[in-house]
């Protein structure tokens, strides 16, 4: 069973389509990145998982339940960090989490919670004296009440800096070794490179792909770049990788000391036995692949972009 599915999903505001017969699942105990350009209908969709609004059409089912009407045992079930949501400045962070820990009946600890999350030296502040990263802290210690089996969040490491973004995604790990789904929304590509099993892309309402982050480099990319720095060109070596099944294209460097390039779907070192059972002395490689960025930009604004 699917943490999440959604089948032909679609909304319309008026004449607007947001989403478009959307369909993905994302599987139970993984961690999902949910990647789009801005518009793309990514806050429609975690709206419609969490039942703050109702689709025009299509079915949408959460930890095995309808979204609809099941939502309140969902909600008790998950942990959402919103995009865009606000503290409440009178409140310190210990009431903040007291209030979720009622609303949940949980029995969770919030000193240790906001420990987890950084927040122990502002325990007793009132919110309304937060950074912003400081409040995009707190609400994910809010999102943690419960152990939820689903996490939802949306661009979780907005104003953290590098340390806060590096602590929040080892919370992500965290939880997800303890078994909770995590679905991730962001903007940020190395936030999702470093932490998600699989990464959906939307555009225009549409999941135009799904796959893990090396197989949306390869699709993309033709695979990986390899550059073999070698003692001298033999020419039935080269014409040997080129023969390799695995290889798309194979280009020679006019540089000192020589270079072979070849593009590379599959074993690279099939590339460079090929070459030493030619005589070639292989003094060097190095491997370039296409980033999550070009993945993004290829699949958002059809520009074809291969690994640099």
């Amino acid at each position: 069973m699917p943490a999440l599915r959604v089948d032909d999903l679609t909304k319309s505001y008026g004449q607007t389509l947001a989403l478009d017969d959307l369909s993905f699942e994302v599987r139970k105990g993984e961690v999902f990145g949910f990647l789009g350009p801005n518009g793309a209908g990514k806050s429609t969709t975690i709206n419609v998982l969490l039942d703050f609004i109702r689709p025009t059409a299509g079915r949408v089912e959460v930890l095995g339940r309808d979204a609809q009407a099941h939502s309140r045992d969902i909600r008790s079930r998950t942990g959402v960090l919103p995009e865009g949501y606000r503290t409440y400045d009178r409140l310190t962070a210990r009431q903040h989490l007291e209030f979720a820990i009622e609303s949940k009946a949980a029995d969770d600890d919030s000193e240790a919670l906001l420990e987890r999350v950084g927040l122990a030296d502002a325990i007793d502040k009132k919110a309304g004296g937060y950074s912003k990263g400081m409040s995009q802290r707190l609400m994910l210690a809010m999102a943690l009440v419960g152990e939820p089996d689903l996490l939802i969040l949306d661009e979780p490491s907005t104003g953290l800096d590098p340390n806060g973004a590096r602590e929040m995604r080892e919370i992500v790990r965290e939880e997800n070794a303890r078994g909770a789904t995590v679905f991730f929304s962001s903007h940020s590509m190395e936030q999702v490179e470093a932490v998600c099993d699989r990464v959906g892309i939307l555009r225009n309402g549409e999941m135009v792909a799904v796959d893990s982050v090396e197989g949306l480099r390869n699709s993309i990319s033709g695979g990986t770049t390899l550059r073999v720095t070698v003692d001298r060109i033999d020419n039935e070596a080269v014409q040997a990788v080129r023969s390799l099944s695995d290889v798309s294209t194979v280009t020679v460097g006019s540089e000192q000391p020589p270079t072979i390039t070849a593009q590379v779907e599959g074993s690279k070192t099939a590339v460079l036995t090929a070459l030493e059972d030619h005589g070639v002395d292989v003094r060097d490689f190095s491997t370039d692949e296409a980033s999550l960025e070009d993945v993004f930009q290829s699949y958002t604004t059809g520009t074809e972009v291969h690994a640099r």
